[in-house]
């Protein structure tokens, strides 16, 4: 009865997402038909069978039954319903092929802009509501690299220093992100190691890359956090030996831990076999300064004790990982501001303005980093099949973004909004931007293309389209 709730819950975050993108999408479409005078027929969400619709004025509102998608029907347009019965007619005024180009041109082009204009303001709302505390990149003077990750790839290692990427400083950690890495044509990662300035030129296929690891949930492998323990899981292997939110991992087994990211790469060589685990605890934690038993006490200093313990990790099958059950730093209040103290955390807040020009800059972002990845796959860089995700494995990243928060999630459907704004104006017949490139000939040339080369377009596109979404669903499969 639990999983079938988290898959109805999952399904309806997934559908909420497509359903605003499109809505939003089509509004773009409708409204400006409407504002130069043409008459729209249907607008749809959803794809037929209808399960509601109802008339206004000349217009039937209605939603389909197939929600991946929606569309708007404008009398005396060739679109994908390839209705032709209007074309032996002369044009009636309210038709869009009555209207002049230029209008017509932006009535195509509404719905990308529609898109990108969510976008700024789902980005620049989530800035002006939240208060933002961070960890300043300055501050962070080493990170770990985990052997064999994309990250070890690019040649960063543990110890090193990152003061640049792709040639720019950047001022929060959390920024060394994969969309700030593949943003640009040829990664660079500049570092400070062992007091020697150095630039590091990631793999020409990085895209790939990036996109196998986040896939197989192994991520960028890059962590600065120290293993301090967050939250701990009721009835976990972390709970049966005493460990508490605050206590700080010192090591596992014979090998010494200086960061969390290093905790969890040393436990899953450990497997599920018993090891000895060493920890911190300073003195307002307990009272007592004895851990709950197993837990034994081996030394005492000023601010606290060291506790150690014998425990095996457990396996998940879900995750393909060996867990004692507990979460870093950042999980908790109070390991937050230990965080944030060890780190000298900032905190921001954002006006209306600055909201509105981070916005901006973030959406601007996403774009950059999309027309990068299209380049790349088309020139050959990175592979097609591990860098695009379709249906799937846009459901999946929704559902763990609706998990993980409404902030994430909001910050997941600008990106997507960005996403379908640039596919949807690529010069593809059956999109919009097939469309414009029509138009656009239309008004250098002054001469229209005939009805046949436009149906002939919209059909050659429509196979295309469904056949490329075909392959990207097949894909996404073999990929889960």
């Amino acid at each position: 009865m639990e999983l079938l709730a988290s898959i109805l819950t999952s399904t309806l975050w997934v559908l909420l997402a497509f359903t605003i993108l499109v809505l939003v999408h089509e509004l773009g479409h409708f409204l400006t038909a409407k504002y130069f005078g043409m008459r729209v027929e249907r607008f749809s969400i959803g794809f037929p069978p209808t399960i509601l619709g109802r008339n206004y004025g000349r217009t039937e509102y209605a939603l389909g039954a197939l929600p991946l998608g929606g569309y708007v029907k404008i009398s005396g347009m060739i679109d994908e319903s390839l209705d032709t019965e209007h074309v032996d007619d002369e044009p009636e005024p309210w038709e869009f092929r009555a209207k002049p180009v230029w209008q017509r041109i932006i009535v195509i082009s509404a719905g990308v802009v529609f898109n990108v204009i969510l976008a700024v303001i789902i980005f620049g709302g989530v800035r002006w509501a939240e208060t933002e505390t961070y960890v300043p990149a300055e501050n962070v003077e080493q990170v770990y690299v985990r052997d064999g990750s994309v990250a070890h790839q690019v040649g960063l290692r543990t110890g090193d220093q990152i003061l640049a990427v792709n040639g720019e400083s950047f001022e929060r950690f959390d920024q060394m992100e994969p969309s700030a890495l593949i943003s640009s044509d040829t990664l660079t990662v500049t570092v400070m190691r062992d007091g020697t300035r150095k630039t590091l030129i990631g793999p020409s296929n990085i895209i790939s890359r990036l996109s196998e690891a986040s896939n197989n949930g192994r991520g960028f492998g890059l962590g600065f956090k120290p293993p301090l323990i967050g939250w701990v899981k009721e009835g976990s292997p972390a709970d049966s030996i005493g460990l508490q939110v605050g206590d700080r991992v010192r090591s596992i087994g014979q090998d010494t831990v200086r960061f969390w990211m290093e905790m969890s790469t040393l436990l899953q060589e450990i497997g599920g076999k018993p090891v000895t685990v060493r920890w911190f605890r300073p003195d307002s934690l307990s009272s007592s300064g004895a851990g709950t038993s197993p837990a034994t006490v081996v030394g005492k200093t000023d601010a606290g004790y060291v506790l150690e313990a014998k425990v095996a990790a457990e396996y998940n099958s879900e995750l393909d990982r060996y867990l004692l059950g507990v979460k870093s730093a950042g999980a908790s209040e109070t390991t937050r501001q230990i965080l944030y103290e060890k780190f000298g955390a900032r905190t921001k807040t954002y006006g209306p303005a600055e909201a509105l020009k981070a916005g901006l800059a973030n959406t601007w972002q996403y774009a950059r980093t999309i027309v990068v990845t299209l380049k790349r796959i088309a020139t050959g860089r990175d592979s097609l099949t591990k860098s695009l995700g379709g249906p799937v494995m846009i459901a999946k990243v929704t559902s763990n973004a609706a998990a993980a928060g409404l902030s994430d999630y909001w910050k997941l459907i600008g990106a997507l909004s960005v996403t379908l704004a640039i596919m949807n104006i690529l010069p593809v017949p059956a999109l919009d931007g097939g469309q414009l490139l029509f138009l656009l000939y239309e008004g250098v040339t002054r001469r229209r293309p005939s009805v046949r080369v436009r149906l002939v377009a919209q059909q050659i596109g429509m196979i295309l389209l469904l056949g490329f979404m075909a392959f990207l669903i097949f894909n996404d499969i073999l990929r889960l």
